[in-house]
């Protein structure tokens, strides 16, 4: 197994003294960073543990003036070691540390005492104490301690020991999925090009992959030209580990920390997110406008409170958001002011006058695991994929909640279908007495009418509201249009084409009859008339009366002798006899010649 441990603890209390004894690799990377003995960024070392668990250690600095870069270090990482000096005990930067631990809701790792032989073993206990006192309220206040005095490698034996256990007591990461690779590292390699490093918590990269790199410009299309973990080329990467990835199609001036390469369709980004707070300031003490620290990302936001402990968080940029991410929050200076998990990642508008106040009440209400069926239940319906791009669903999770029903690739509340089917039949009953002439609801202008986020849903909502569905039109069961003021025409018309069944009307006769398009659909829906093309409309006996007279011809027979037998004109005739052929009645033997099916 592979795993990732961070840091954590006050400037000068032998952070990276205790990674290079732990690992024999010197974690800081810059020159300066070793002629004053003071951690700038982070730095990154690895090593094996007594059980074979492959440990790569993020090394943050622990001065006030580098806590962004220290936050880009933690925010990825899962386990911590937590380092707290002997002899100077419990110091300034160990409360931003403790509130950046907090604000994570990291809550693995272990607590090390360093610097033992600076200490007696009465202040070691008291140093002790006091850490685990104020990691009250964090996932490290039962955390195991251990004392080391690094330079001389005492308790080193000990500290390994001790965090196989801690990281055999974590879950494993899921292997599969979809990958969001925060960038913490970006440099170039003499015949390699750009490569970027950082913590691999999900998914799998694989040499070969294309990849989306979310950018301060947007998305840009990327391929996975090789992969590095602790210095050994990989065909593949799996979590938790720390990965170099060599991209095709980037420069290494157009990439920087707080980027992030994910799967391409597979996540939300967005800027704009509520969020609940886990830690520090209520939201209404908060200022408005501070950095927020999500992944190795650290944006300008603006914090709209909506109540103590929920807030509208908006930010410089998009980025790939999901529901429980952790953000930090910190003022524009150096302090930490707490921390929110993201509740909803894409949330409504808040455009009318009260929308603030309902949100917040929607927020209060929702439980911490609230999932998929509470945002199927808000929207009515959304396909599983966006679900899952929103973080609410996985990949493996196959069953649609309790009230849920599956349509397709879309998930649709019971209670919406119920809706909407009640605005469809109420939109139906309004027309059939408003327009008795009109056959029903157009179904394709139906799905806009009722609100219907996808056509395809359209077929379950006519089947709630018990309707039916003919020629393209929706109407309730029974129903007829009715001719109204049209019904002496259409009578007329009737005894018309009773003396004389091929006798068309002219669009002038119609017209004079009162008899419109709107009437003759109806009167056709109603089965008083048939409608042929180009105008023609006869009786609906007229098809088969026409084929007893075209039995008795010459077979085959021609258009000419057809028209001349049903007494009609070139008109009429020609749209009849495709009426027939179109019915297999008569079959079309060359251009000019029709005859009797048989």
């Amino acid at each position: 197994m592979k795993y990732v441990v961070a840091t954590a603890g006050h400037v000068d209390h032998g952070k990276s003294t205790l990674v290079r004894a732990l690992t024999g690799i010197e974690p800081d990377r810059w020159d300066e960073e070793r002629r004053r003995g003071l951690t700038l960024d982070l730095g990154f070392a690895w090593t094996t543990l007594p059980s074979g668990a492959d440990v790569a250690f993020v090394d943050v600095p622990g001065h006030e003036r580098f806590i962004p870069n220290m936050l880009a270090g933690l925010g990825p990482a899962p386990v911590v070691l937590f380092v707290v000096a002997a002899d100077e005990g419990w110091s300034a930067q160990s409360d931003d540390h403790r509130d950046a631990v907090a604000a994570l809701g990291i809550d693995a790792g272990l607590l090390v005492v360093t610097r033992a032989d600076r200490a007696s073993t009465r202040r070691i206990h008291e140093v002790i104490d006091e850490a685990r006192r104020r990691l009250s309220g964090t996932g490290l206040a039962d955390a195991p301690a251990v004392v080391v005095s690094a330079p001389h490698l005492i308790g080193i034996d000990e500290l390994r020991a001790t965090l196989d256990d801690v990281l055999a007591q974590s879950p494993s990461p899921p292997i599969s999925g979809r990958v969001r690779f925060w960038i913490d590292r970006v440099f170039t390699r003499t015949g390699a090009g750009t490569v970027v490093t950082g913590t691999l918590a999900s998914g799998t990269i694989t040499v070969g992959d294309t990849l989306d790199l979310l950018t301060s410009d947007g998305l840009c299309r990327v391929d996975v030209r090789g992969l590095q973990s602790e210095g050994t080329a990989l065909a593949a990467a799996g979590p938790i580990s720390r990965v170099a990835v060599n991209l095709r199609g980037v420069g290494v001036d157009d990439v920087s920390r707080g980027y992030a390469l994910v799967t391409p369709g597979a996540w939300h980004s967005s800027a704009v997110a509520d969020v609940r707070r886990v830690s520090g300031t209520r939201f209404d003490e908060a200022p408005e406008h501070l950095v927020a620290h999500i992944g190795t990302a650290a944006l300008p936001a603006r914090l709209r409170p909506l109540d103590g402990d929920h807030a509208r968080l908006t930010l410089a940029r998009p980025v790939p958001m999901s529901r429980g991410d952790r953000v930090v929050l910190r003022d524009p200076g150096r302090r930490i002011v707490g921390g929110g998990v993201v509740m909803h990642p894409d949330p409504p508008a808040l455009t009318r006058r009260g929308d603030a106040a309902r949100r917040a009440a929607t927020l209060a209400a929702m439980p911490d695991d609230a999932g998929a069926a509470d945002e199927v239940a808000r929207l009515g319906a959304i396909r599983v994929v966006d679900l899952a791009r929103l973080g609410l669903v996985d990949e493996a999770e196959t069953a649609a909640p309790v009230g849920v029903r599956v349509i397709g690739e879309w998930w649709v509340a019971e209670s919406a279908l119920t809706v909407w089917a009640e605005r469809l039949r109420a939109a139906l009953l309004d027309l059939h007495g408003r327009d008795p002439l009109s056959a029903g609801l157009s179904a394709a202008g139906a799905p806009a009418l009722v609100g219907l986020p996808d056509a395809t849903l359209l077929a379950a909502v006519v089947d709630r509201a018990g309707l039916t569905s003919s020629d393209g039109h929706l109407a309730i069961p029974g129903h007829r249009p009715s001719l109204g003021d049209a019904e002496d025409a259409v009578r007329a018309l009737e005894r018309r084409l009773a003396d004389d069944p091929f006798r068309a009307p002219e669009a002038d006769d119609l017209a004079a009859l009162g008899l419109g398009a709107r009437e003759l659909a109806a009167a056709e829906h109603t089965g008083r008339i048939l409608r042929l093309r180009d105008g023609v409309v006869l009786l609906p006996t007229a098809p088969a009366l026409a084929m007893r007279t075209l039995a008795s011809l010459q077979q085959p027979f021609t258009t000419s002798a057809a028209r001349q037998a049903l007494r009609t004109t070139r008109r009429v005739a020609i749209p009849l006899l495709e009426h027939l052929d179109s019915r297999s009645w008569t079959r079309r033997i060359d251009a000019g010649h029709r005859e009797v099916a048989r």
